[in-house]
């Protein structure tokens, strides 16, 4: 069956399959300027800029906009089934483009599709909170705030720090809201544990990856998933975990080997 590819949303595949089945993107280009950002190689290096510009697919904003509302409706009921990934050639809550995604997470929210949100960025919660429309409990129950945490600020010179992340991350679990944590990639090991022992009170899931054709030691990354799915059983939440199929392939680990609480993508949170 032909994959559904507009000019808002899409179907994914390959890894970013890992993280959902169906994605929007409007900008390329993003601020925090990460050293090991995936989009300044590839297909996009050429158009690639530290300031996010709207795809030149798009007239403007508006015109954006109404193509998504329109590749939504087309596409509802898958949508409604697996939720829609904010996004993969930008930060979503960037604050240049955080006032437009939470125009289009309205229309998500009003249309009954779940929104999955990954940032970097610590700083938008006066934004959201001004342009956001719809009040109802209806936001709670379908918008997942998901935060990249590598323990490395240095990576990441446009970011919010990661600590102000897991902040924010707290006082959004305290709202109500899903979070999960994207842990990738994994720099070195111990910074990656100390992410989750800071977050795991408030995280409700993690996704734990590596860096691309990185080369790590079998035995330190078996250790390594070990470790982190038996932290996880302990926890009175039992908190999903998804290890990335790169990260369990370089360790040599099937994933019908590890425990309940470690979750294969199909796993959806909205429904949990």
């Amino acid at each position: 069956m032909k994959r559904f590819k507009g000019k808002a949303i899409y179907q994914s595949d390959g890894r970013a399959a890992e993280y959902s089945a169906w994605a929007c993107n409007f900008y390329t280009g993003c601020s925090n300027n990460c050293a090991y950002c995936y989009c300044k190689r590839g297909v996009l290096a050429r158009t690639w800029s530290e300031t996010p510009k709207l795809k030149t697919c798009f007239k403007d904003e508006n015109h954006a906009l109404w193509k998504f509302d329109k590749e939504l409706k087309a596409n509802l009921p898958e949508l409604q089934k697996h939720g829609l990934f904010f996004s993969f050639t930008t930060d979503p809550m960037l604050p240049e483009v955080a006032p437009f995604t939470v125009s289009a997470i309205n229309f998500c929210v009003k249309n009954e599709v779940p929104a999955k949100i990954l940032t970097k960025r610590a700083d938008w919660d006066v934004l959201w909170n001004k342009y956001t429309m719809c009040k109802s409990s209806d936001i709670k129950r379908l918008i997942a705030f998901g935060f990249t945490l590598t323990g490395h600020d240095e990576f990441e010179p446009g970011a919010s720090p990661n600590l102000e992340r897991i902040e924010a991350m707290r006082e959004l679990h305290k709202a109500g809201f899903k979070t999960w944590a994207s842990l990738e990639p994994v720099i070195d090991f111990s910074s990656s544990v100390d992410m989750i022992v800071r977050s795991m009170e408030f995280c409700d899931m993690y996704k734990i990856g590596l860096l691309r054709d990185a080369s790590h030691d079998k035995k330190l990354l078996k250790t390594f998933v070990r470790f982190v799915y038996c932290m996880q059983k302990k926890d009175r939440k039992r908190i999903k975990v998804y290890f990335k199929d790169d990260l369990l392939r370089q360790a040599g680990i099937c994933r019908e080997e590890l425990p309940e609480n470690c979750v294969g993508r199909e796993y959806n949170m909205f429904n949990s």
